[in-house]
């Protein structure tokens, strides 16, 4: 848990995040916790995210969206946004809206939270 008490923040270590189960066991702790939103380090993503094509991020990021809970990937996206355009186009969208955003650091996420007033 971040200091910020609306924000789960897992920590770079652990398991790689890649099934719908993964995200709706993080939005159950969520739930349970109290927070709006989850910050997932990019190093918790497993690589199957962040290649459109299988589904796994349309999945995961639709997941939080229906249960209403924020999700931000946290760091530097760079190396997969590089590969290809689809993957750059869905970050730059889905930091044009409130649900799924795409930050560099913690900071960042807090900046746009309050530019938001979420």
């Amino acid at each position: 848990m971040h200091d910020d008490r609306t924000i789960h923040v897992l920590e770079p270590d652990g398991a790689p995040l890649r099934e719908t189960q993964d995200a709706l066991d993080l939005i159950g702790e969520a739930f349970g916790s109290g927070v709006r939103w989850v910050a997932i380090p990019v190093e918790r993503l497993h690589e199957d995210f962040f290649a459109l094509r299988t589904g796994v991020a349309g999945e995961i990021a639709q997941k939080f969206v229906n249960y209403g809970i924020g999700l931000a990937v946290v760091g530097d996206v760079s190396r997969f946004t590089a590969t290809g355009t689809a993957l750059r186009d869905w970050v730059r969208e889905s930091n044009r809206g409130r649900h799924v955003w795409f930050v560099a650091n913690l900071e960042e996420l807090a900046a746009r939270r309050a530019a938001y007033g979420i």
